[in-house]
C-alpha cells in the first residue's frame, strides 16, 4: 500500500514459542459481608471474602500455569527445529566476480507418527525462489546437539504444507504429538504455540483462539509462485514470529489444533521483516489430517488441491499471459446484454471424464472477443459453491481445498438465465 500511513500487510514468516505465560489480572470481588455484631460499621467482615477471592485468583492462575507446564513437558519433545540451505548465485553489482553463496532458512515442525514423518510449512522447506524443495534440509530434535538430514516425502504448495522424514535418526527420539479436532474449536479456548522464533529453538507462548474460521490466502497458487488459495485459518494471539512457521498450535490437552503459518505485521510494510502484532494464523489440523495420506504417498512430489474439471471461460490479457477472471470485472450493461449474472465463474470448457462432466456441467459453445479479452458463451456460470459466492477460479478452489475423494459439493449454476443446484462428487481424477 502506498502513502505515508503504515498499512497492515500479511507477511509469511517463521513462527515460534517463548517462555512467557500470559496471566490475566482477575479483579477481586467487591461484595461486602454483613457487619459483625458489635463491630464498627467500617469493620465489616469483608476481609474473609477478599481473602477467598485472592485465594481463588491465585488458584486459577496456578491451575492454568500447571496445565501449560504439563503440556509443554509432555509434548515439546515432539517439536523439531528445521534448517535449510540453498546455493544461489552471488550478487555482484559490478559483474566482475562469479561464484555462489549459501542461502539459509529456519523454521519449525513436529512429528506426526512413529515412522518419524514431520509436518511443517511448505515455505519452510521450499527451494530457491520459493519453488520445489530446498537443496539441503536438516532437522534437530530437543536435547540433541547434532542435526540429521531429512528428505521430502510430499509437498503441498497450495496448502503451505510439507511432509519430511529424517534420515538415520534414532527411533527413540521420535515423539509424535497427537492430532486434535480443529472443527470443534471454540473462540476463547487456550492455544499454546511451539516453535523456534528468530532461531530461538524450542520455545513456547500461550494465548487463546481469537477466531476459529478466519478466511485468508494461504500457500502458493502453484509450484511456489503466486498468491495462495483463500481458505479457513485459526487466528490466535499467542505470540508467533519469524521461525515459528511449521510449528504446532496445541490445545489445553496437548493436541495439535493447527500448524502456525502466518502473521499480520504492521512493521512488515516498511521494513520487509514481519514481527508479531498479536495476530497470528494457523492452518487447521483437520486440513492437514485430510492431506496426510496424499502427502505420504507423494513420493517426494507435489500434491495439488482437488479440481472439478472445468476451465474458466472469461480471460483478460495480462502482462505475460491471459488471466482467468470473474464476471465482476465486466460492466453491468455488458452483462445485461449477454444475459449473464452480476457475479460468477464462466465455464469455458469441461474436461471429459471428470466430476464436472459426470454432473452434467456445460462449457461455452461460442467465443466473443472484446477489447482486452474474450469470453466463452453458451455454457454454465457457477455463482456459488456450498452456498458461498463464487466469482473467480480461486473462489471455487477455496470451496474444494479441504475435500477428499468421495466428498460431494453443491454448486449453484446459472444456465440460460435460470439458476439451479448441481451436486458434484469428487473422484480420483480430482486429485491428479
Amino acid at each position: 500500500m502506498k502513502g505515508r500511513g503504515v498499512g497492515i500487510v500479511l507477511v509469511l514468516v517463521g513462527l515460534g514459542l517463548g517462555a512467557t505465560l500470559l496471566r490475566d489480572q482477575v479483579p477481586v470481588g467487591g461484595a461486602q459481608a454483613p457487619a459483625m455484631r458489635g463491630a464498627a460499621p467500617d469493620a465489616a467482615a469483608a476481609t474473609p471474602v477478599a481473602a477467598v477471592s485472592l485465594a481463588a485468583e491465585a488458584g486459577a492462575r496456578l491451575q492454568n500455569e500447571q496445565n501449560t507446564i504439563d503440556v509443554v513437558g509432555r509434548f515439546e519433545p515432539g517439536l523439531v527445529f528445521i534448517s535449510t540451505e540453498n546455493e544461489v548465485m552471488g550478487q555482484d553489482p559490478f559483474g566482475m566476480f562469479g561464484g555462489s553463496e549459501v542461502q539459509r532458512g529456519l523454521g519449525s515442525g513436529f512429528f506426526v507418527n512413529d515412522a518419524g514423518d514431520i509436518l511443517t510449512n511448505y515455505h519452510v522447506v521450499a527451494g530457491e525462489s520459493g519453488s520445489g524443495a530446498a537443496q539441503k534440509i536438516s532437522v534437530r530434535v530437543m536435547g540433541q546437539e547434532q542435526s540429521v538430514e531429512a528428505r521430502v516425502i510430499g509437498l503441498a504448495p497450495q496448502y503451505d504444507l510439507a511432509l519430511i522424514r529424517p534420515v538415520g535418526l534414532d527411533a527413540r527420539l521420535i515423539r509424535p504429538i497427537p492430532l486434535g479436532d480443529s472443527d470443534a474449536l471454540k473462540v476463547g479456548q487456550k492455544a499454546i504455540a511451539m516453535g523456534a522464533p528468530f532461531g530461538l529453538d524450542f520455545s513456547v507462548t500461550e494465548g487463546i483462539v481469537s477466531s476459529a474460521a478466519r478466511q485468508i490466502p494461504i500457500g502458493f497458487s502453484g509450484s511456489g509462485v503466486g498468491q495462495g488459495i483463500t481458505q479457513k485459518a485459526i487466528q490466535t494471539d499467542a505470540a508467533i514470529n519469524p521461525g515459528n512457521s511449521g510449528g504446532p498450535l496445541l490445545d489445553s490437552g496437548g493436541r495439535v489444533i493447527g500448524i502456525n503459518t502466518q502473521i499480520y505485521s504492521p512493521s512488515g510494510q516498511a521494513t520487509g521483516v514481519g514481527q508479531s502484532a498479536g495476530v497470528g494464523f494457523a492452518i487447521p489440523v483437520n486440513t492437514a489430517r485430510n492431506l496426510l495420506p496424499r502427502l505420504q504417498a507423494a513420493g517426494g512430489r507435489e500434491v495439488r488441491a482437488p479440481t472439478l474439471g472445468v476451465a474458466a471461460g472469461l480471460l483478460v490479457r495480462g502482462q505475460q499471459q491471459a488471466l482467468a477472471v470473474g464476471l465482476s470485472v465486466l460492466s453491468s450493461e455488458g452483462k445485461r446484454q449477454l444475459g449473464l449474472p452480476e457475479r460468477g465463474l464462466v465455464i469455458g470448457e469441461v474436461t471429459p471424464g471428470t466430476p464436472a462432466a459426470r454432473a452434467g456441467l456445460q462449457g461455452g459453445t461460442r467465443t466473443e472477443t472484446f477489447r482486452g479479452g474474450a469470453i466463452r458463451l453458451g455454457g454454465d456460470v457457477i455463482t456459488a459453491v456450498n452456498g458461498k459466492p463464487v466469482d473467480a477460479l480461486e473462489d471455487l478452489q477455496a470451496g474444494l481445498i479441504d475435500r477428499k475423494e468421495g466428498d460431494t459439493v453443491t454448486l449453484t449454476v446459472v444456465r440460460a438465465g435460470k439458476s439451479r443446484a448441481v451436486k458434484v462428487t469428487l473422484d480420483e481424477t480430482s486429485f491428479r
